[in-house]
């Protein structure tokens, strides 16, 4: 059975869509926010993005099902690996897929990325680290790696004392 439900961020609604349990979808919209009776897998994501954006989440454990071609899976795979509060770049992520060549086809797929914030391709940049396109706009993107780096840097603080 197909669902979805609108909710609210500190960056804007984002609409999320289940397949049979599984996250199929994760993007930013215009629509207004439905989430206010949810339950099962749309309940989990309402709750680790909220954590998440609290700063006190740095990993998901929804279940997803990744729809998209072979290459696009193994890209969106290999940027799953990138850590919370760090960065890689196109050019590397074609690099680590073995296909050091295909530096415009990662982009590409990168820009097809169905699941955003959970599946981090906020965390790419360009090579030289200037911040570049994202699906849900560059200002969104600045954010998120800026709520990413802030929350690593108040821990490293906390752990000090």
């Amino acid at each position: 059975m197909r669902e979805y439900a609108v909710m609210e961020t500190p960056l804007g609604n984002v609409k999320a869509e289940v397949f049979d349990g599984y996250l199929i979808s994760l993007k930013f919209t215009d629509e207004a926010a439905t989430d206010s009776f949810l339950d099962g897998t749309l309940m989990d994501v309402r709750i680790q993005l909220g954590l998440y954006f609290l700063g006190k989440q740095e990993t998901f454990d929804i279940p997803v099902a990744l729809g998209g071609t072979d290459f696009q899976r193994k890209v969106w795979l290999e940027v799953n690996k990138i850590p919370f509060g760090k960065t890689s770049s196109y050019e590397q992520i074609a690099y680590k897929i073995g296909n050091p060549a295909a530096i415009r086809a990662v982009g590409t797929a990168i820009g097809a990325n169905p699941i955003l914030i959970m599946l981090p391709c906020h965390r790419i940049v360009g090579k030289s680290g200037q911040l570049t396109g994202y699906a849900g706009g560059v200002w969104r993107k600045s954010k998120l790696l800026d709520l990413e780096q802030k929350d690593r840097i108040s821990k490293q603080v906390q752990l000090e004392f």
